[in-house]
């Protein structure tokens, strides 16, 4: 669809043990599972990111630890972002995070630079030891989007050459924001407003 300036917008749905990319079909949401939703807008030559995991239902103190795990390596990535930062740095404070909670960081999928293009340098790896090249730069745009597995890191491919799941079956979880590094620090481009559900328990 383009109506005034929005070219399109893209939604991807994964449940459960869907890491990302799931496409939405007729497989109905039961209570207790956990489910992410990956939105991608494009607006005025500008391409937008975000994502969130939410539960349905009543959920298991595992997948709700999973879940409250997964937000919070993305927090804790998004504060150290400013100019000078290494991006390798990102992989490490997300590893050290998910592996003191009892969780894995998927290797296959990354952040990646974001704005006229959707997908550009650099590329962020969310795990550690990793080889990401290059320091922010106060004017860059990208996106920082965990990937934090219940229980192995590997996954695997569905025929359709697109969805990505869990190697074990076990639960993923994914959180996603589109950032502008500052002169001083860090805008989030897609946070919540104040006016926005207040879905996470977490944050009351």
């Amino acid at each position: 669809m383009f109506t005034r300036g929005i070219l399109y917008l893209l939604l991807c749905r994964s449940v459960n043990e869907v890491i990302c990319h799931g496409i939405p079909d007729a497989r109905r949401l039961e209570d207790g599972d956990i489910v992410n939703v990956d939105i991608t807008v494009y607006y005025k030559g500008c391409h937008g990111d975000l994502n969130e995991t939410y539960f349905v239902g009543k959920t298991d103190e595992l997948s709700q630890q999973l879940v409250r795990c997964t937000y919070e390596c993305l927090e804790k990535a998004i504060s150290i972002v400013k100019p000078g930062v290494r991006f390798r740095e990102v992989g490490e404070v997300i590893n050290r995070h998910a592996l003191m909670s009892g969780f894995s960081v998927v290797k296959s999928y990354c952040g990646h630079g974001i704005g006229d293009l959707f997908h550009c340098a650099p590329n962020i790896p969310h795990y550690s030891r990793n080889k990401a090249v290059g320091m922010m730069k106060a004017g860059q745009t990208f996106t920082i989007e965990p990937m934090i597995n219940a229980g192995v890191w590997r996954d695997r491919l569905w025929p359709d050459g697109w969805t990505a799941v869990t190697a074990d079956g076990k639960r993923s979880a994914q959180f996603e924001h589109t950032l502008l590094v500052t002169e001083t620090g860090v805008e989030v481009l897609t946070a919540r407003l104040p006016s926005s559900p207040d879905v996470f328990p977490w944050l009351n």
